[in-house]
């Protein structure tokens, strides 16, 4: 892999597939009903709190973890994970309906820190944008694809609580190819070091300290990530329902098809990022491309509101306008901040951070969530959330922008006086 142009095909390929695969372990059951009801709620509605509070956990955990991970131990315990979350799901087909949450919750401690470790092998390099726009386009369209699987073998007839575990077993041999292609790419050059910032583990004390020098500006980012997380995570798990209340049939390759096209667009932008050499003007861009399509969305959910026709274009937009800050966040913001400000950080750390406090958020609010029960507004109650969560996004990229993005960092909400 001497040659750059293969070893950036490689990255991309290596990227996209294992995190595209990782999302046969955690999605495919929500395209399943589990109309059961315990307490109110439905077994849907209990699997997904349930797998949300695990991946919530597990995140919290990773902000030391990932953190602290070294080359060596990546891709062990990323292989010990997935064969966690396939174990999750064996049980929930053996084991009584009632216990079910458990095995999410289990499934979900598995899932939340293979993110970390795939992005791990690569980070801190001079295409970074272009390999985390792989990464990234994988998740979004891994979440309409599993769907897509998970929806096509139920049709087939296979029963709804033995699907989850059938869609793991399809997807494990890719993940291991994609696995052992992560584990042969060689760690960042001198040449990528010297433009990106060296990547180097963290010590408490070294991750405290950078929160306490630049709370106030990534305050803002992890703001609009909380927000843009409990939208996008609502809009995934709930799919097949949302698009019956947009009154458009959810076929299997319904979803695959409008991810696609988020995907898609999404990844053009992320990608083109690469093509800015100064950190400062690409992290300036990040914002505001971040911006401009947080203002899309919410045109995209006043369309909605209104029952404006062509559902599914609407849905697109709204997509698009959620996931392109979500994936900037990933593959640029903080890449490029630590580029340009040549701080002892990782983009691990500050993800796990986003990511911890992304799923609290979208814990607590399906903990609390009275519009789970049957017989709710669950269109009125989405469009709600979507203006809002848009808004506040927006409002917290605004404060980021002028701090993050100026020449001079910004002091934290943690300084000491």
């Amino acid at each position: 892999m001497a040659k750059p142009w293969f070893l950036a095909v490689w990255c991309m390929l290596a990227a996209f597939g294992t995190y595209a695969c990782m999302y046969g372990f955690r999605k495919p059951f929500t395209a399943g009903a589990f109309p059961a009801e315990y307490g109110g709620a439905t077994l849907k509605a209990w699997l997904i709190t349930a797998q949300v509070l695990g991946y919530t956990i597990s995140k919290l955990v990773g902000i030391r973890l990932i953190a602290e991970m070294t080359r060596a131990r990546r891709l062990r315990v990323l292989l010990t994970l997935i064969a966690g979350a396939e174990l999750a799901w064996l049980l929930l087909a053996l084991a009584p309906p009632v216990l079910g949450p458990v095995f999410l919750l289990l499934n979900g401690l598995c899932l939340g820190l293979v993110f970390g470790l795939v992005l791990g092998f690569v980070e801190g390099r001079r295409m970074t944008e272009l390999f985390v726009a792989g990464l990234c386009a994988s998740f979004i369209l891994a979440d309409g694809f599993t769907k897509s699987v998970g929806a096509w073998l139920l049709q087939r007839g296979l029963e709804e609580h033995w699907m989850p575990a059938t869609a793991g077993a399809l997807f494990a041999l890719p993940l291991l190819l994609g696995a052992w292609m992560l584990s042969c790419i060689p760690a960042p050059s001198t040449r990528d070091v010297a433009e990106r910032h060296e990547r180097v583990p963290l010590t408490r004390a070294e991750r405290l300290s950078l929160l306490r020098r630049h709370g106030l500006g990534l305050g803002g980012v992890f703001l609009a990530y909380l927000a843009i997380t409990i939208l996008r995570s609502v809009r995934a798990d709930y799919a097949p329902e949302l698009w019956r209340a947009l009154e458009v049939e959810a076929r299997p390759e319904l979803f695959t098809r409008s991810e696609l096209l988020v995907a898609l667009a999404v990844a053009a932008v992320s990608a083109s990022l690469a093509l800015i050499r100064d950190h400062r003007r690409a992290l300036a861009a990040a914002l505001g491309f971040s911006a401009v399509a947080l203002a899309i969305g919410l045109g995209a959910a006043a369309a909605l509101r209104a029952r404006h026709p062509h559902a599914f274009g609407w849905m697109v937009w709204l997509g698009f306008g959620l996931y392109t800050p979500y994936v900037l966040v990933h593959t640029s913001i903080f890449e490029r901040w630590i580029a340009h400000t040549r701080e002892r950080a990782n983009v691990g750390f500050l993800m796990y951070v986003a990511d911890t406090l992304g799923y609290a958020g979208y814990a607590a609010m399906m903990i609390a969530g009275g519009w789970l029960r049957s017989g709710s507004d669950f269109l009125g109650f989405f469009v709600a959330l979507a203006l809002s969560m848009l808004g506040l996004a927006l409002l917290g990229l605004l404060l980021s922008t002028r701090l993050l993005a100026g020449r001079r960092s910004a002091p934290g909400w943690l300084s000491a006086p």
